[in-house]
């Protein structure tokens, strides 16, 4: 068996608390990362969408990734997000996560419109030649951008990626895409499907909800990943226990979902506080995700 890589098991996309005048609380947030590898994650991905990386400054968002270094414990990986308009950007960053031990990056395609296959590669060749590994986060709704398994196989087969987090939600990409590029490695993108796309093979999990339910996430990834058909029953129990939670994390809505979710769990005694031009949620939405999460804290998951 390969040896594991950083990207691989549960890499938690990290939401970000903010003060009161939406300035990085850089207290709590080192507070979280310990949470979340006393809860088993075996990595942190701080400045993704969830931790509202559009929001943040350059200078911001390398002190948020200088913060997550400091705080994570030996043996858990910090992987910022270098997603940004275009490949300068996240070449500085690169650059900087490179200076400051990073074992690799995720990045985004270009997202200041929607970019040609042309335009997506050379992309990925500028910001590979800072020489990290490239966890590719194929977000479409987001980006407006599908790194299809086509365009992923020519981007793995150039050495420009080593890995992808799938956020399409389509469950068949992991199979046409191991068909294509089978020494790409697959993680989970998308919360609401990770029973589907363990089974499917994936490796990695960078994982929204387990900001809120830290231990129950981690048990959920590694019997869904064990390629045991009795884990995966159990495994199964418990996905259909989370769903109504885990499916939060596609929709608009996410950040201030999951935000919500840790605070009534206890996650986030700082607040669920979310930059603008994110609001607070309308009364109903608020009212079911609190319901959704005390429905599974009641069960004892957490």
């Amino acid at each position: 068996m390969s040896e594991p890589k950083p990207w691989h098991g549960v890499n938690v996309a990290t939401t970000l608390p903010f003060t009161a005048d939406y300035s990085v609380n850089h207290e709590a947030f080192a507070n979280h990362v310990q949470f979340l590898a006393r809860g088993g994650a075996t990595g942190i991905i701080p400045n993704g969408s969830l931790g509202e990386y559009q929001t943040l400054t350059e200078e911001e968002r390398k002190q948020v990734f200088l913060t997550a270094v400091s705080a994570a414990p030996a043996g858990v990986a910090v992987i910022p997000g270098v997603g940004a308009y275009g490949a300068l950007e996240s070449i500085r960053l690169t650059e900087h996560a490179a200076e400051n031990g990073a074992p690799a990056v995720m990045l985004l395609p270009p997202n200041a419109y929607n970019a040609s296959d042309e335009e997506v590669i050379a992309h990925y060749r500028a910001v590979a030649k800072v020489g990290l590994p490239i966890l590719a986060y194929n977000n479409p709704v987001d980006t407006k951008i599908d790194l299809r398994p086509e365009l992923l196989a020519t981007l793995y087969s150039e050495g420009l990626i080593a890995s992808v987090k799938e956020f399409s939600g389509v469950v068949s990409r992991a199979y046409q895409t191991k068909e294509l590029a089978p020494g790409l490695d697959v993680s989970i993108g998308a919360d609401d499907v990770v029973l589907e796309l363990g089974i499917a093979g994936a490796v990695g999990w960078v994982s929204g909800y387990t900001n809120a339910i830290p231990s129950s996430s981690v048990e959920l990834y590694n019997l869904a990943t064990s390629g045991d058909p009795e884990k995966w029953m159990r495994a199964s129990e418990i996905y259909r226990d989370l769903h109504p939670l885990l499916r939060w994390d596609s929709t608009k809505w996410f950040v201030q979902a999951i935000k919500l979710s840790q605070e009534v769990a206890g996650a986030a005694p700082w607040g669920t506080t979310t930059r603008p031009p994110r609001l607070a949620l309308p009364e109903d939405l608020y009212a079911r995700i609190v319901k959704d999460t005390e429905t599974v804290l009641a069960k004892g998951y957490r």
